[in-house]
């Protein structure tokens, strides 16, 4: 099921209307969806590479409006949606994210946002325990805005070698990114 969304998801991108697909991805993942929209942002870039900084945006829109629909999902839907959240593997996920939320707030959206973890669970769990609203579409769109602006730049940059380099070493890059997040937030914190 998987691979053909995701395939159906890079099919997209050659669309004329891949823009506004773009968009749906953005918002659909946020809240939803298992597909992030780097998939289609990426081939985009590599196809239209002066429009970069653009798609970058519109996917950092559609994303923070996602996450405040997933806000909306926690805070006013989260007792009809526990069932689910157990049947598709995402409870122990959401568990997490609450627990971070009640150690860190804006940082654990942030950090959410830009990382290679399903963002989808903290905006509902954000929406669930009442974070406020502000602080969360702030993170948001940090988070979110630093993930797409990097990996637009890094295909514009770097070109089709770096779709292939990028789906190999995604994860690892992922984490990576988020240990130095943490150790930054950690001396922050100290200093």
């Amino acid at each position: 099921m998987f691979q053909r969304l995701y395939a159906t998801t890079v099919n997209a991108a050659a669309h004329p209307k891949a823009s506004l697909w773009l968009a749906v991805l953005a918002f659909a993942e946020s809240s939803f969806f298992p597909i992030p929209p780097d998939v289609m942002l990426i081939p985009m870039v590599l196809a239209r590479r002066a429009f970069a900084w653009r798609y970058a945006a519109i996917a950092t829109l559609g994303s923070v409006v996602g996450g405040i629909c997933g806000y909306v999902i926690g805070a006013l839907f989260l007792e009809s949606l526990l069932p689910w959240l157990h049947e598709l593997g995402y409870y122990q996920g959401y568990e997490a994210a609450r627990g971070w939320f009640s150690r860190y707030g804006f940082w654990a959206v942030l950090l959410a946002g830009f990382a290679p973890i399903p963002y989808k669970l903290f905006t509902i769990a954000a929406g669930a325990v009442a974070m406020p609203l502000l602080p969360f579409v702030a993170a948001s769109v940090m988070g979110r805005g630093a993930r797409f602006f990097l990996m637009a730049g890094l295909a514009r940059w770097l070109g089709p070698v770096f779709e292939q380099k990028l789906l190999k070493y995604l994860d690892w890059i992922g984490w990576t990114l988020v240990a130095v997040i943490i150790v930054v937030f950690v001396v922050y914190r100290l200093l």
